[in-house]
């Protein structure tokens, strides 16, 4: 774990590791700056964060830096009321405790190694997250910077200017270690995930284990893909086999991946893992009020003010924005109509290439599309002022799937079902697939390169600049490590792959090279994505996560609707519907009770598969059952003390305290 070089003295603050930065504005009054420290090492019950914290001249430039630590006890204390889940002695996982820390494996000494560096870093974020305004009215020297009791004072004093960023510290060797076992490879081969997790923390960790996951995932498509190609099953006709096991792949797949990631969260403790009651989010105003379940004061905001911001403002927003793709997949049809027509007509070979230029202008309009919507959605989330950070995200989750399904598979399914031209379908999933993957490794591959490439000269011509007779290696990383680009998340990661899940589980029948197209932008993306992560961007903060949250729900209603597009492609096959007839059946009845029954056999597997497997079941229930009887435990020493009318002894307080 990386220390601090900060010897204790007389008036001075004790050793600590140097865990997270804090960049202050140039022009910082220095009322505002003391008042920030004080507040930051100033006691729990005085409303502080009971951190420590330094300052730290980087240049002769006036520049507020602060590095931010703590006490191993203090940071063990905010695992215990993280609850941070941990493996014990006897190899199962439970509750961390500081009263019962001797009980937990790699425990050793005042146990400054038992937590990651990327845990204790969350721990003084979740603190400094959640210091509050008290009595103040402003901040110090700030008078139109307003405060009120329970405003968080790290967000006013960002929204401000005061304070540019708060960011971790990247632990140089670890890193180094990690990136050599990750992409610095040149083998193809399965991605150290649990290091990931330990380095990075549970949800990039699960994202790049979901992104392994999906690309093996994919090989039993891409290999169906190859053999089809390989027996030139050009015929239309044919895809029937391919739809068949696109329903079995979809319904499968998503079960698999849920046993998977239950036994990574079990390991990692982020399944056992309690979630704290939330906290209101950084960006979140209201009037000061009083939380009836907490009963603490915080912010509060009208419930009816944010309907009608959601439902007045935001979902009229989202409906102009999708008449808008429909109307401009509308202009895309007239295109193509146009260019066919021409085709005909002039029987060339530049004509038959003018086919194809309508599909790719509107492809490129739809990324373009995606990426302004995307801007304007998360303005609109925030002016809705959510209360929690998962409220937050839903809502922005379900404003972008909602676009970027309409915009992106809308055409798909005009052309497949109203149009019945398979032939187009193909020529537009090909002309989609291709586009998009061009811009997503453009954005995941050139730019990060580039990006890199840039970085490293700005870094080596200010690592120069520092003074050489310098003795502290950590002023230089602080100097380093605070100009690179801030990681913003794996949403758009997610998108992508759900974009990418669509078109393969939707329409790859009539286009089978979609999953190998797929397994190869998924193969570069590992890589180019552990590029960006690990030489790119500052470290993130780490965030426990037990699973991937509302994309599942996204994937699995995206399962749903390709049974039934892949139903309806089976029912419009010529073969199909001549073996029907042959049967005496009628094909649109007999594709509506296949399709129910599918839907009907996804659910029963959906209920019969357990979403966690049996030793993880079984660990669970057995941890209940303990906590359970020592709660009951507990109440008995209570009760036996009262019926005598004494007071438990010091030990029998301490067993009640510690159980």
């Amino acid at each position: 774990m990386l220390r601090g070089s900060f010897k204790s003295g007389p008036h001075s603050e004790p050793e600590f590791k140097a865990l997270v930065v804090i960049e202050l504005a140039k022009n910082a009054k220095p009322e505002a700056r003391e008042w920030l420290v004080s507040k930051i090492s100033a006691h729990k019950r005085d409303g502080g964060a009971q951190l420590l914290i330094k300052p730290e001249v980087i240049s002769e430039e006036n520049e507020y830096i602060y590095v931010v630590g703590s006490s191993t006890k203090r940071l063990l204390l905010g695992a215990e009321a993280a609850g941070f889940v941990k493996e014990s002695l006897d190899g199962t996982m439970r509750p961390f405790l500081y009263t019962n820390r001797m009980d937990f494996k790699n425990f050793d000494n005042e146990g400054e190694d038992f937590l990651t560096m990327g845990e204790c870093q969350y721990i003084i974020k979740h603190e400094l997250d959640n210091l509050r305004a008290q009595d103040e009215t402003s901040i110090p020297g700030y008078s139109q910077a307003k405060l009120y009791p329970g405003k968080s004072i790290v967000r006013r004093m960002q929204t401000s200017g005061i304070l540019l960023q708060i960011f971790p510290l990247h632990d140089r060797e670890k890193l180094k270690l990690l990136a050599k076992n990750w992409y610095g490879r040149p083998t193809i081969s399965q991605q150290p995930i649990d290091e990931i997790r330990h380095y990075f923390g549970d949800t990039i960790g699960l994202y790049f284990a979901f992104l392994e996951y999906f690309t093996w995932a994919l090989l039993p498509m891409a290999s169906v893909g190859l053999l089809y190609y390989a027996f030139t099953w050009e015929n239309y006709d044919n895809y029937v086999i391919f739809a068949m096991f696109n329903l079995i792949w979809a319904t499968v797949l998503l079960e698999v991946w849920k046993r998977y990631s239950s036994t990574l969260a079990y390991r990692w403790g982020s399944l056992l893992m309690k979630r704290q009651f939330e906290e209101p989010r950084p960006g979140f105003h209201g009037v000061l009020g009083t939380n009836p379940v907490t009963g603490k004061r915080e912010p509060t905001y009208s419930s009816l003010k944010r309907s009608l911001r959601t439902y007045l403002i935001s979902v009229p927003f989202v409906c102009l924005s999708l008449y808008m793709a429909l109307h401009v997949m509308m202009i895309y049809f007239d295109m193509e109509a146009w260019a066919l027509n021409y085709n005909r007509e002039h029987q060339t070979f530049s004509s038959t290439v003018l086919t194809y230029v309508p599909s790719t202008i509107y492809a490129i309009v739809i990324e373009s599309m995606n990426r302004i919507y995307r801007y304007a959605a998360e303005f609109l989330t925030s002016y809705e002022n959510h209360r929690l950070e998962s409220t937050y995200q839903n809502h922005l989750v379900l404003k972008v799937l909602v676009f970027y399904s309409v915009n992106c598979f809308s055409s798909l399914f005009y052309i497949a079902f109203v149009m019945y031209d398979l032939a187009l379908l193909k020529q537009s999933l090909v002309c989609l697939l291709l586009v998009s993957q061009f811009f997503n490794q453009i954005f995941e591959t050139f730019l990060p390169y580039w990006m890199q490439k840039r970085t490293n000269r700005q870094l080596a011509e200010k690592a120069k600049s520092l003074n050489s007779a310098s003795k502290y290696t950590l002023l230089e990383q602080i100097y380093l490590e605070k100009d690179m680009y801030t990681y913003l998340g794996t949403f758009d990661d997610y998108l992508e792959l759900f974009l990418l899940y669509g078109y393969v589980s939707l329409f790859s029948c009539v286009f089978p090279a979609a999953a190998i197209l797929v397994v190869l932008n998924n193969v570069s993306e590992v890589y180019t994505d552990a590029l960006k992560i690990c030489r790119v961007f500052k470290r993130p903060f780490s965030d426990p996560s037990s699973s991937i949250g509302v994309w599942m729900l996204a994937f699995e209603t995206m399962g749903i609707i390709a049974v039934v597009t892949n139903c309806a492609l089976l029912g419009m096959s010529p073969q199909v519907q001549a073996m029907l007839q042959d049967w005496h059946l009628e094909p649109f009845l007999t594709v509506v009770v296949l399709e129910h029954a599918l839907l009907a056999l996804k659910c029963i597997l959906a209920f019969v598969i357990p979403d966690q497997p049996y030793d993880i079941r079984i660990k669970l229930a057995r941890l209940e059952f303990e906590s359970l009887e020592a709660l009951k435990e507990k109440q008995q020493v209570k009760l036996s003390y009262e019926s005598l009318g004494e007071s438990p002894s010091e030990k029998d307080n301490l067993f009640i305290d510690e159980n």
